[in-house]
C-alpha cells in the first residue's frame, strides 16, 4: 500500500516542486548537478517541503551510489555497513534524515570518512542546523535552507501528479482547497489527493469531496491561489496598525483553517518586530498564550489567542530593535567592521576599566571598533518605555 507521495518521488531536479532559489537555472544546486559534482551538505526546512526528494533527486540524476538512513531508527551497525560499502566502492553518498538527533557515537564514527571524502553526507532536518547539529558535523557541510511552498507551488504539483492517476478529474476550487489546507506541506497535499482519488466512485474530486475528508472550514482563495498568505499578511498588518477588530477577525480566519503553527510564529514575530521595546512584556505574554493554547487545544485555544492578539494590537509599537540589528548586519555585510578595542580584549588587560568599580556602572571607555566608534545603531522610538531607556542611554554617553 505505497503512498502516492512515495510513488512520485522525483528522480531529477526538474521534477522538484518549488525551491527555485536552489534548483532553478544557474542556481547553486542546479550548477552542482550540471557540473557533476556533489559536496557534503545539510538541507533544512519545514516538514513536507521536499528535503528527502531533493537529496534523492540529486544522487539519482548523478547516478551515484547512495544509502538512506535515519539518525534515530538506524543503529551504529547500520552506519558501519555503509562505511564498509563506501570502502568497497571508493565513495558513497549517505543521506541521513533527522541528522540533528544523531548521537555522538555515530558522529565520531562518520567524521574520519567525511574528512577523507569516502562518504559524502546529505543531512536532512526540520531544525535549525546552526543550533541543533553538532558543530563538528556542521563545519564539514554546506548548509542550504529549503523554503516553504506557496499555494501556487502545491497546485502545480497537484496538477502534475493528477495526470498520473487514471481518469482523475479535479475541480479548480478543489485544488485550491487542497493546497490551502496543506499549509505549505506538499506531502500533506499529496496524501489528501491520494485519499480523495480512491474515496470517489468516478475519481472526480470536488470541494465537497475534500470537505468530507477534511472538514476544516476554509474560505477559498483568489484566482492566483495566494489567499492564505494574504490572510497571514493581513493578520500582522492589522496588529501593526493597532486595529484590534481586524486583528481578531483575521485570527478567526486562520483558526478556521486550523493553522496554529503560523499563528504562533506570526504572534511571536510581531511581539518583537512591531511591539518590541515599547512593551517588552508582550514577548513572554505571547509565549504564555501559546503554551495555554497547546494545553487546551481546539476549540478553547481561541480564548487565550484572542486575548493576546487584542493586546498586541492595542499595545504601543516600536521597531527600533529590528532597525538597529538590520543596520548592524548591513554594515557587517558591507565590510564596515573593525577589531575589538585592545582594552576590552580580556578582563585581565590593565587598560580595561571595570564598570562595577564606578558610580552607576558608567565609565568613559570605547567599546566599538575604531572604524565605527561614533556609529549610533539604536535610535529609540517615541514611547513611554523607550523614553526611559533613551534617557539612561544619553546620560551614559555624556
Amino acid at each position: 500500500m505505497e503512498l502516492l507521495a512515495d510513488k512520485i518521488r522525483p528522480t531529477k531536479l526538474s521534477d522538484i516542486i518549488g525551491q527555485e532559489h536552489l534548483v532553478g537555472k544557474d542556481k547553486v544546486i542546479y550548477n552542482l548537478i550540471k557540473n557533476k559534482k556533489l559536496f557534503s551538505m545539510i538541507l533544512y526546512g519545514n516538514p513536507g517541503i521536499g528535503k528527502t526528494s531533493l537529496a534523492t533527486a540529486m544522487v539519482q540524476e548523478l547516478g551515484i551510489r547512495y544509502r538512506l538512513l535515519n539518525a534515530v531508527i538506524n543503529n551504529k551497525d547500520d552506519f558501519n555497513v555503509v562505511i564498509e560499502e563506501a570502502k568497497m566502492y571508493g565513495e558513497i553518498v549517505l543521506i541521513i534524515d533527522e541528522i540533528h538527533r544523531m548521537n555522538k557515537d555515530k558522529q565520531d564514527l562518520l567524521l574520519p570518512y567525511l574528512e577523507n571524502g569516502l562518504i559524502i553526507l546529505i543531512g536532512l532536518t526540520t531544525s535549525n542546523p546552526y543550533y541543533k547539529v553538532n558543530p563538528a558535523i556542521r563545519s564539514r557541510c554546506h548548509i542550504f535552507e529549503l523554503k516553504s511552498l506557496s499555494v501556487k507551488d502545491i497546485i502545480k504539483g497537484i496538477d502534475k501528479t493528477s495526470k498520473l492517476l487514471k481518469d482523475c478529474k479535479i475541480d479548480k476550487e478543489a485544488k485550491e482547497l487542497m493546497a490551502t489546507l496543506s499549509s505549505g506541506d506538499y506531502r500533506s497535499a499529496l496524501n489528501l489527493l491520494d485519499i480523495a482519488y480512491y474515496s470517489t466512485k468516478d475519481h472526480h474530486i470536488t470541494v465537497d469531496v475534500i470537505k468530507n475528508i477534511n472538514p476544516k472550514s476554509v474560505v477559498l482563495g483568489d484566482q492566483n491561489g495566494d489567499y492564505h498568505y494574504q490572510l497571514i499578511s493581513a493578520f500582522q498588518k492589522s496588529i501593526r496598525g493597532s486595529d484590534a477588530d481586524a486583528a481578531v477577525y483575521y485570527l478567526g480566519r486562520l483558526l478556521q483553517i486550523g493553522d496554529l503553527d503560523i499563528i504562533y510564529r506570526r504572534m511571536t514575530v510581531i511581539a518583537y518586530e512591531d511591539i518590541g521595546l515599547a512593551n517588552p512584556s508582550m514577548g513572554p505574554k505571547v509565549q504564555a498564550a501559546i503554551q495555554a493554547s497547546e494545553m487546551l487545544g481546539f476549540p478553547e485555544c481561541r480564548i487565550p489567542l484572542a486575548d493576546v492578539v487584542i493586546e498586541l494590537a492595542l499595545s504601543p509599537k516600536s521597531n527600533s530593535g529590528i532597525c538597529a540589528i538590520d543596520d548592524v548586519l548591513n554594515d557587517i555585510q558591507n565590510g564596515s567592521t573593525g577589531d575589538v578595542p585592545e582594552w576590552i580584549n580580556s578582563e585581565n588587560n590593565p587598560l580595561y576599566k571595570y564598570p562595577h568599580a564606578y558610580p552607576k556602572h558608567w565609565v568613559k571607555q570605547q567599546y566599538l571598533p575604531d572604524q565605527i566608534k561614533n556609529k549610533k545603531y539604536y535610535k529609540p522610538c517615541n514611547n513611554k518605555y523607550e523614553d526611559g531607556l533613551n534617557k539612561v542611554n544619553e546620560e551614559m554617553k555624556k
